[in-house]
């Protein structure tokens, strides 16, 4: 028995070390063997806990670390990785009061605090929430990622005054200059700074990734999206007309089936590869890239006959391009499809919005100056909802070009 237990000393401490030098996977090892000879021990147990989730293995980690921490309360830094492996896992309620824990135990960790309130905002907390994002700033006036996180619960909440002042702050603390211009930009009304022409990629791509496996039961069920259908009921009498049809931002493919009918091929692009994913499996698209719209029709050579891109455009901005490419690509008798969301409020007149739900939207005007410059006709731009946001009918332009 004493054989055994000094063996699981070595080798603890050989765990120790390795998880110092940075050696995660050695540090697992170690600490694996260890428990092996010591089975069930807490001292043991914990370290494992923390290293398998600085490795990410987040549901390997949980039951070591409660092990851990129903052995020894105190434990501060098992409490703080079992909070956040909960909340790399989703189980927010456990997560936010496991954290919570953690920052009693060791108070002004800013970090524990910022995630604690993210936990709270997933579970529609949000009073809680701005609270907790309040605490954490008290304890670290100058971090950024935490005015950033504040900015966008008071940019949902509307208070687009106060979210600025959060972006302002972030960025005078060093945060991510792109996202953060960017989300300044959707609440000043678009007049200081000016209306950036595209989102960061990170923004659209995370966004999406983060969505794939609830996108369809949302936007269709609870957001009552149906503009796809609308944008191509004028089509349904057009079967088997078009060789190519390429469905741009196409997602999970909810304009697949509707576009097998109309034509030989459907292709796809889209810059989530988690939307992808669910596309594929649809067995529609001949072809999938996972791709930014712009870049990929800057770089395509194939011709179509038909482009669609259903509820797209508010998460591309400046549509110049992306009009001269495909009107490039488009075979003469081609048609392009689209809709756009409408300017609203004080920036209706506007060609080019953004508006404060981080949405492009493209008047009218700007449409057909965009296809007339780009040598397109204008068959017919229609006016009607795309979807429902907060219980209300969101005014869109559907696009018909050819």
């Amino acid at each position: 028995m004493d054989s055994a237990l000094e063996q699981a000393r070595t080798l603890f401490f050989q765990g120790v070390e390795h998880f110092e030098a940075g050696r995660l996977e050695q540090a697992r090892a170690a600490f694996e063997a260890s428990l092996s000879f010591a089975p069930g021990r807490p001292s043991v147990a914990g370290n494992l806990g923390i290293t398998l989730f600085h490795l990410r293995r987040h549901a390997e980690a949980v039951p070591l670390l409660e092990l851990a921490t129903g052995a020894d309360p105190a434990y501060a830094d098992a409490w703080a990785s079992l909070g956040l492996s909960l909340e790399a896992l989703g189980r927010w309620p456990e997560a936010t009061d496991v954290l919570e824990q953690a920052i009693r135990l060791a108070p002004g960790q800013a970090t524990l605090q910022l995630r604690r309130a993210q936990c709270l905002l997933r579970q529609a907390r949000v009073q809680e929430a701005l609270h907790a994002f309040d605490q954490c700033l008290a304890a670290a006036p100058e971090y950024a990622e935490a005015w950033s996180a504040r900015g966008s619960l008071l940019r949902e909440l509307n208070r687009l005054d106060e979210a600025a002042a959060c972006f302002e702050k972030a960025l005078a603390f060093g945060g991510d200059a792109e996202l953060n211009g960017y989300y300044l930009a959707s609440v000043r009304g678009n007049a200081a700074p000016a209306v950036p022409p595209a989102p960061p990629r990170r923004y659209v791509e995370g966004l999406f990734d983060d969505y794939a496996a609830d996108f369809q039961r949302h936007v269709v069920g609870q957001l009552r999206y149906q503009g796809y259908e609308r944008l191509l009921r004028p089509l349904a009498n057009a079967q088997g007309k078009f060789s190519r049809a390429l469905d741009l931002g196409c997602g999970t493919g909810l304009c697949a089936p509707l576009l097998r009918p109309l034509a030989a091929v459907v292709d796809g692009v889209d810059i989530s590869q988690a939307m992808l994913e669910q596309a594929r499996r649809l067995g529609i698209y001949r072809e999938l890239a996972h791709a930014d719209i712009a870049a990929y029709l800057a770089a395509a050579t194939e011709p179509a006959d038909l482009v669609v891109a259903a509820d797209v455009f508010i998460y591309v901005g400046d549509l110049a391009d992306v009009f001269r490419n495909v009107r490039r690509l488009l075979s003469p008798s081609g048609r392009f499809l689209f809709t756009v969301e409408a300017p609203e409020g004080a920036g209706a007149g506007q060609e080019l919005q953004l508006l404060p739900s981080l949405r492009y939207a493209h008047s009218e005007q700007y449409v057909r100056r965009l296809a007339q410059a780009s040598g397109f006709r204008v068959d017919d731009i229609a006016r009607a909802p795309i979807r429902h946001d907060q219980g209300r009918p969101v005014e869109g332009l559907y696009v018909y070009l050819a």
